[in-house]
């Protein structure tokens, strides 16, 4: 099966690769199947123009809604999500699987 991404994801989220709350809510917006626009930001705070200026907050993970809502933080992101969206039949599979993914790295890691 092709699949194909939409042409205007409505959710942005600003967030670093590095950052442990930014990887739990990208991995909460895979198990929901929700498409979104993954921005990175700068490391330094000073340097985060772009989300200062869309946002108004300089702390990431921050989540703008398809109403242009702001959520910043896992927890207030977190929040919305589960309260908009329904959990999908795959959520699970994707949460196993993930966590297999985990501990081989963890694994690995102590090797």
């Amino acid at each position: 099966m092709l699949l194909s991404a939409p042409a205007d994801p409505p959710l942005c989220l600003y967030q670093t690769e590095w950052c442990p709350a930014s990887h739990r809510v990208r991995q909460r917006l895979t198990e929901l199947n929700l498409a979104y626009v993954a921005l990175p930001v700068p490391v330094e705070r000073e340097e985060r123009i772009a989300l200062i200026a869309a946002t108004g907050f300089d702390t990431i993970p921050v989540l703008l809604t398809e109403k242009r809502a702001v959520h910043v933080g896992e927890d207030d992101i977190l929040d919305y999500l589960d309260g908009h969206y329904a959990e999908p039949v795959g959520a699970t599979a994707h949460r196993v699987k993930a966590e297999k993914v985990r501990r081989r790295q963890l694994e690995e890691a102590a090797a």
